[in-house]
């Protein structure tokens, strides 16, 4: 078992920065997160200023959770109205998690017309069938499979995950990743839109599934998201003249280019916070 304590001046909310609906392979149980990221098995508490953990050194603790990426900095660089501002105030300590780009591009393929639960369920079944396992402080877990394990797997198969439709988008990006094994080095080393642009010519991948990939898998923190929430917070809140029940793609790009116009580099940031902060009985949605 290993602590670290967190320095007073960059704060951290372990809970919140896991229960937001970034990454999908954590559950809390008796005070303790336990999940698989980037191919290990972690136990994790927090206790005020003091984080325990297993299954990972200080270093990849740090990392994983930026900690020490200076988050006072990034939030008063995007707290420019009243409404994000209640959101830093009501949410302040999430941070961003350093995911893999290859299992967050095929979980946000998995994430699309659906919710949270379903994602766990799909990309659990994956690992579960499909990844190694690993000896972790709460038993045996599974690494997210690797691009060469899901490409050998057949449609039948993949389909027994939930996938559905999503299936034949998990194959082909399968059999891309496992071709291209530079490709996410490829994406990380071009600017944000061309970036974009490449991912969604994965199929299955659209606007919003690249933004969230973009963000969470390759700190690209300009990357604003839109779901159904963040259209509806920034309808209310900034853009009032939004209207009808769909995102259209020319409603999308207004809303992520005006997000990006107003808060700056990292509007990131600023979605995830409007999206934590828009209420408990919502989060569960």
């Amino acid at each position: 078992m290993t602590a670290i304590t967190l320095r007073p001046d960059q704060p951290f909310d372990l809970d919140l920065t896991l229960s937001c609906g970034q990454a999908f392979r954590w559950e809390k149980a008796e005070g303790w997160w336990q999940g698989v990221a980037c191919g290990r098995a972690l136990r994790i508490r927090q206790d005020a200023d003091r984080l325990t953990f297993e299954g990972a050194d200080a270093g990849f603790v740090r990392d994983y959770f930026r900690l020490d990426q200076d988050l006072p900095a990034v939030l008063a660089s995007i707290d420019r109205d009243p409404a994000i501002g209640a959101a830093i105030r009501e949410c302040r300590g999430l941070r961003l998690v350093k995911q893999q780009p290859w299992e967050c591009l095929v979980s946000y393929i998995c994430a699309t017309n659906t919710n949270i639960p379903a994602v766990k369920r799909r990309v659990g079944l994956m690992a579960e069938r499909y990844g190694e396992p690993i000896d972790g402080p709460f038993g045996t877990a599974h690494a997210f499979p690797e691009p060469q394990a899901l490409a050998e797997v057949t449609c039948a198969d993949l389909w027994d995950c939930k996938l559905g439709y999503r299936t034949e988008s998990v194959r082909r990006a399968a059999a891309f990743a496992t071709e291209n094994p530079d490709w996410a080095e490829r994406v990380a080393a071009i600017p944000f839109e061309e970036a974009r642009e490449a991912l969604m010519e994965f199929r299955g991948v659209g606007p919003k599934a690249a933004d969230c990939v973009l963000l969470f898998a390759f700190g690209f923190f300009e990357a604003f998201p839109v779901d159904v929430w963040i259209r509806r917070i920034v309808g209310e809140a900034y853009l009032p003249g939004l209207t009808g029940k769909n995102c259209t793609p020319a409603e999308y790009d207004r809303i992520r280019r005006f997000a990006r116009e107003h808060f700056g580099e990292y509007a990131g940031y600023a979605q995830e916070y409007l999206y934590c902060a828009r209420g408990p009985a919502r989060r569960a949605a």
